[in-house]
């Protein structure tokens, strides 16, 4: 007697497909599982037999053996219960009929035959639906997450009792009709807002051209100059997610966060400690999971104190910094997680902090030298736009200055992201991530832009990423001007964004 059903694995970007297949024979009573398992699919063995004793289902009293093939792949998640239990009801003729063709069947068995929730679900759903597989067995508390896909069948299950029901057409299970829910589009109220910040008009204008266009940006300044503060409040202005990016973005906390059943409706921000490791901000370990690269895609990942952070942390910022992905690769495996944030760092111009300023430096020029090295040129190359935070007046921290609200610049820069939207026809590509080509085609600069452009870069000596990066920032001001084309006002003030070098 044997019996194959089939499941999914939850592993990064491209689940495969696992057949579990079932056969028992006679002899002593035992369940084994073969096919390259850890521990937590083992263990499936004793939440079977429990799960079934709970839920009035007889466990056959045969040899029986679970094969979870292809068997050179490892098994790592306790997802695989819900089909192991399912493949055994069809092998001991307690179900007769199989579950429909293309259909997966995901979740971990409870010891009272309830189905828990399991991480990754929507990963595993776009992969099987990209694989022809239409019908999927959920968790229950997983539906919320499935819902957001679309032209597929979900069936949501409470428990191990509920698919047997369901298969064998006793108590048929209504299907999930996946649509767009209206909690979407629902846009949390960010605790800083740009009303509160006093003065700083420029980095704000940085700031919005950063938020408009994707754009990586390093607020430079002395100690208390509110620029954490202005990093902070950057999400209050960031265009709300897309439904494909909402899906992104939950896949990937799903698999690195404990609230693996959440929705994130709102661009995540990130901020790590500058004790973090190499590991945890790139991403990896024995089983690869997403860092905070990867937990910030679509949103902002925000490095207070850049340059404190560990040098081969920041150097591992180069890869994500260009190519918006990277590629963790161990001994058994390979995994590449999307990570194409906005990079919003802090700097300090010296250990103290006072170095250039009107109070007095108590560094020794070797530590100036010394911390300024640690962002090293590549990596200040991959920045597009370097602000200088002055101190405010003391007098001016308790006037009512009626600074413009985060609301207000929030509708302009969704307005320069429609445009970026309509001028790509892609409602996930910003003006940063233009490659060379693209910039060639949707630039679309002045005759007297462009020349004004080449005689600032022979002058400044600035090199060929830079001379491209420019021409991305200017584009994101052109289009927050609602400007077709890119003019000299906007070159002009995207060359007020270079990093200015101070001598010692």
């Amino acid at each position: 007697m044997s019996a194959t059903v089939q499941s999914i694995a939850i592993a990064g970007d491209d689940c495969p497909v696992i057949d579990v297949e079932c056969n028992m024979s006679n002899g002593l009573p035992n369940l084994l599982i073969v096919g390259f398992a850890n521990k937590a699919v083992e263990e499936a063995r004793e939440r079977v037999r429990s799960a079934f004793s709970n839920s009035d289902l007889d466990m056959p009293k045969k040899r029986i053996i679970i094969n979870l093939a292809p068997a050179d792949l490892p098994k790592e998640s306790p997802s695989f219960d819900a089909a192991i239990a399912t493949s055994i009801l069809l092998a001991s003729g307690q179900v007769k009929q199989r579950p429909p063709q293309k259909t997966l069947i995901m979740g971990e068995l409870g010891l009272d035959g309830s189905i828990r929730p399991v991480r990754g679900i929507i990963g595993a759903i776009i992969s099987g639906k990209k694989k022809g597989f239409t019908t999927f067995y959920i968790p229950k508390k997983n539906q919320r997450q499935a819902a957001l896909i679309p032209d597929i069948t979900v069936i949501p299950v409470n428990s191990l009792r509920e698919i047997y029901l369901d298969l064998t057409k006793t108590v048929q299970i209504s299907p999930l009709i996946p649509k767009d829910s209206h909690y979407i589009h629902k846009q949390q109220e960010s605790a800083t807002d740009f009303c509160h910040v006093v003065g700083q008009a420029r980095a704000k204008r940085a700031l919005e051209i950063a938020a408009a266009g994707a754009h990586n940006i390093l607020l430079n300044g002395p100690p208390g100059t509110g620029k954490s503060m202005l990093a902070k409040a950057i999400p209050s202005i960031l265009a709300p997610l897309e439904l494909d990016e909402i899906l992104e973005i939950t896949h990937l906390h799903s698999l690195a966060t404990k609230q693996f059943d959440k929705i994130l409706t709102n661009r995540p921000f990130r901020s790590p400690h500058h004790s973090a490791s190499e590991i945890a901000i790139i991403g990896g370990g024995q089983k690869p999971r997403p860092g905070e690269i990867s937990l910030s895609h679509r949103g902002v990942l925000f490095f207070d104190e850049f340059p404190e952070f560990d040098r081969n942390v920041i150097e591992a910022l180069r890869q994500p910094l260009e190519d918006k992905t990277i590629t963790v690769t161990r001994a058994k495996d390979s995994f590449t997680f999307p990570a194409d944030f906005i990079l919003v760092a802090t700097a300090n111009p010296c250990p103290c902090g006072y170095y250039g300023t009107d109070k007095t430096c108590s560094c020794m020029p070797s530590q100036i030298v010394k911390y300024q090295r640690k962002l090293s040129g590549p990596i200040i190359d991959r920045i597009d736009m370097h602000i200088d935070v002055e101190e405010v007046q003391h007098e001016h921290l308790l006037k009512d200055g009626r600074e413009e609200n985060s609301q207000t610049i929030r509708q302009r820069v969704i307005k320069a992201r429609s445009a970026q939207q309509k001028r790509f026809s892609n409602p996930s590509k910003t003006n940063s991530t233009l490659t060379n080509q693209e910039i060639k085609r949707h630039a679309q600069l002045d005759t007297t832009a462009e020349k004004l452009l080449n005689d600032a870069a022979k002058r400044l000596d600035i090199s060929p990423r830079s001379y491209m990066r420019l021409i991305k920032v200017a584009r994101t001001i052109a289009d927050l001007d609602d400007s077709n084309n890119v003019t000299v006002p906007h070159i002009s003030e995207a060359l007020q964004y270079r990093r200015q070098t101070t001598q010692l």
